[in-house]
């Protein structure tokens, strides 16, 4: 926090100074400080300037790294696939099963598949919000190996309630998956290894909360399906 504090005192003291050499190439010498009190819309105003460069200048720099870890993005086969596996227009999702925002962007994702037969969602389960994320993540790509990721993935988000170890082997067992199999599946190196790349791949293309989708190399943040869906629109 105070790391924090001294980064925004720091850009605060820029912006004043900038401030005060622009009006000092229209004012007398001394009457700087007059012109701001006179003036104080001047310094909000650079301070929402310098916000929006910052952000402007984030966002190119996502876009980049999208680009450069296309392959990690759009070209692992062992992640999760909802929807048409063969799709050619492609949304990643990254999310958390024990997210509350994730859950209700669940909706929009089903609608959107149900209403695009030529789109894939590659499902990317990041683990960081709770023990139950990690193994519920675990048993989503292990009951990919018996054709039933996507069962998993909407049972887990349309349970209403807290998902515990428990709750997920029976919302397992109730998805007519052979457990004996699960249970081996999530403990292989192609589950942990998938995993790993995902929280891996989260960090190079600057994903820093979940719900977050990539859709034609840009960022959508967002729980609205018409959203999503008018990126798919403009990208046809």
């Amino acid at each position: 926090m105070k790391n924090s504090n001294a980064v925004y005192i720091s850009i605060v003291a820029l912006i004043l100074s900038i401030v005060s050499l622009a009006l000092c190439l229209t004012c007398k010498k001394g009457d700087v400080a007059g012109a701001l009190k006179a003036n104080p819309e001047l310094v909000v105003q650079a301070m929402q300037d310098y916000e929006t460069q910052q952000r402007e200048n984030a966002m190119k720099l996502v876009e980049e790294n999208l680009k450069k870890y296309s392959d990690e993005l759009y070209a692992r086969a062992d992640d999760g696939i909802i929807g048409n596996p063969n799709g050619k227009m492609v949304l990643v999702e990254f999310f958390d099963f024990s997210c509350g925002f994730c859950r209700r962007v669940h909706p929009a994702i089903k609608e959107i598949v149900a209403n695009n037969p030529d789109v894939k969602v590659i499902a990317k389960p990041m683990t960081f919000l709770s023990p139950a994320s990690k193994y519920a993540a675990k048993v989503a790509l292990a009951a990919a190996e018996q054709g039933k990721f996507a069962d998993m993935y909407n049972a887990f988000f349309e349970f209403e309630g807290r998902l515990s170890e428990s709750k997920i082997d029976e919302l397992a067992t109730n998805a007519g998956l052979d457990m004996e199999k699960l249970k081996a599946d999530m403990e292989s190196d192609k589950v942990n290894k998938t995993l790993s790349a995902t929280a891996e791949l989260a960090g190079k293309v600057n994903v820093s909360g979940v719900p977050t989708m990539v859709f034609n190399n840009k960022i959508l943040q967002t729980l609205d399906a018409s959203v999503i869906q008018e990126a798919i629109d403009a990208a046809k």
